[in-house]
Order: structure tokens, then sequence, then C-alpha cells
């Protein structure tokens, strides 16, 4: 029987993870946030009062074993002078899907089966949730696309309504062996999923274990100059009793050019790791050459971070099973 991974995310990194945990025998269960107000999805949200959709889109194609060309044509934005313009494919099916449903999670389960998506991509809820944060000044920011913004630090983050999370997702996590916290924006993809109460208590009631695979560069206006501690330390701060267990970093070599790059036209820089601070965390640290450079831009490499997460989730079970 196949080991269950649990992997939380939003965004692009996700689709990178699952990209290429999709080759393995693992059932995958990928938890997606549905608080993105930014662009096509934000447009349609508001349209429709539906959860965001968008982030759900990206990881059902990453996971689809169709064509190609099927799934290219899910992921086509419509560059026009119209309303249709800047929504891909997938969001108008996803939207219309719901409007004849009723139910984000039923969609969900039609667009996978028609792209042939053997893994379950769940919605973290069905309801229409508002991020929110407040800076350690006491200003409350509304909504997703507002927060990274570099003039903000922000002290915590909240809904506006209270989420009711899936029961579909909360099993999945009881009878999780992995729980996988993706790569991306860690106060817009990750910590929404921690700020639901019946999340951290599964997380709690689980016997798996807790993978973070950490970001490579840092995210203007979230995470500037943090470490991969840093990192670690906040997700730690929104868990309950079961903390981060591990940490994924890259020891990819970076042709200098690339980083002189990203400082100079981006304002960003490499997530440092800090080994000393991970140990006083209790968090183990994996180092492994995860990352490629694609177009001048880095990025994991889906097979390579794959490997490492399969080669972590195989140890601990070979450690469970005959070493008790």
């Amino acid at each position: 029987m196949n080991k269950k991974v649990v992997v939380f995310g939003g965004g692009t990194g996700i689709s990178y993870l699952l990209r290429g945990l999709n080759l393995f025998p693992v059932d995958i269960t990928a938890v997606i946030t549905v608080s993105d107000d930014g662009a096509s999805t934000g447009k349609l949200r508001e349209e429709f009062s539906m959860p965001g959709m968008g982030d759900i889109r990206k990881a059902i194609v990453s996971l689809s074993d169709a064509p190609s060309k099927i799934k290219d044509l899910l992921d086509y934005r419509f560059n026009t002078y119209s309303d249709l313009d800047g929504h891909p494919i997938g969001n108008l099916i996803l939207t219309a899907m719901y409007n004849m449903t009723g139910s984000l999670s039923s969609s969900i389960k039609v667009l996978s089966d028609f792209l042939d998506v053997k893994h379950k991509v769940l919605p973290l809820s069905e309801d229409y949730l508002t991020l929110m944060a407040e800076t350690v000044d006491g200003k409350i920011i509304s909504g997703e696309k507002n927060i990274p913004d570099v003039e903000h630090r922000y002290k915590r983050f909240f809904y506006k309504e209270v989420p009711h999370v899936s029961s579909e997702v909360i099993d999945a996590i009881v009878e999780a062996d992995l729980i996988v916290f993706s790569m991306g924006s860690l106060y817009t993809s990750i910590v929404p999923h921690l700020i639901a109460k019946e999340v951290v208590d599964a997380i709690d009631n689980s016997n798996a274990r807790v993978l973070y695979t950490c970001n490579a560069v840092i995210q203007k206006g979230e995470t500037d100059d943090y470490t991969v501690g840093d990192h670690v330390a906040i997700l730690d701060s929104y868990l309950g009793k079961k903390k981060v267990d591990a940490v994924l970093v890259s020891n990819t070599v970076i042709p200098k050019k690339i980083i002189d790059r990203y400082v100079r036209y981006e304002n960003k820089e490499l997530v440092k790791l800090d080994p000393s601070y991970l140990e006083e965390l209790n968090c183990e640290v994996i180092s492994s050459d995860l990352l490629t450079i694609e177009d001048n831009y880095i990025r994991h490499d889906s097979l390579k971070l794959a490997t490492a997460i399969f080669n972590y989730l195989m140890r601990w079970f070979y450690v469970f099973c005959y070493r008790g």
C-alpha cells in the first residue's frame, strides 16, 4: 500500500512540488488555500462570491496525467481588450462548475476526472475567506493581495470570517504518513492553513512527520532578511504540540551572475542557512541539490525535490518498521 502524503500550499511553489511527486508511488492529497483575491481569481471570486480557485487549477494541472496539450489549454490565459483579459481557461471552467454544483470540491472532482488526476486536490474550505493581517504597529491589512508590502512587518494573521475546514482535509491529515509544507509565500500560502484551528488539531492528532521545503529566495514584503531557521520558527509558532521535524534546503551552487541579477533588479537574496538556530528548534536539516536555472530565474527542480521528499518518507518508514 502506498504511503500517504498531504501537501499544504498555494501558488506556483506547490505546482513544482506536485509535478515531481506525481511520479512516485505515494497517495497525494494537495490542500490548497482559497483566500487568493488577486488577478483572475480575485475578479471571479468577487463576481461570483466563491472561494479563490486559481491555485487549485494549478495543482490539478500539475497532478494531471492528461496529454500536455490538454494541460496547456487549461492554463491558457486570454490576452484581449474585453472582460476575458487575464482569465485562464481552467479558472473559467471551475467557475462554471461551481455555479452548476454550488460546491468547489465537487467542481474539483469533475475537472480532476477530466484531466486524469489520480490523486486528491482539496480546498482548505468551501467558505469565502478573507485573509487579514495585523502589523507590528497595529494596522489591519485586508486581503491577500495587499499583504506582500515592504512597508509593513506583521504580528499576526487571521481570517475575517470563521473558517470551516473540509472534513476530507481533516481525515487526510489524520491518516497521513507525511505532512509537507510546500515552498511558496510563507504568509499567504502556508500560514493561511495554520490559522484554522481544526488543521492544527488534526496535525497534532496524526502520526505523520512534518517536513518543510524551504524557499530558495526571500520574498519581498513577506520574508525580507529571513533565514531558513526564521521560516521554520514562524511555522512552529502557528503549529500546536507537533512542530516541523525537518527542513529541506538546497545546496545547489548558483552562478554569481544569477545571484547578482536578483540583488540588482529584484532586491532579493538567497535564503541563508543557519544550522545552529535549526538545532535549537530541534529541526533536522536535509541538504540536497534541488535547484535549476530557467530563463535566468532560480527554480526548484521538480524531480530532485520529489526524490528528496520520497527518500525522507522512506527513511522514516524504515525506522518505524524495523527499528521501532
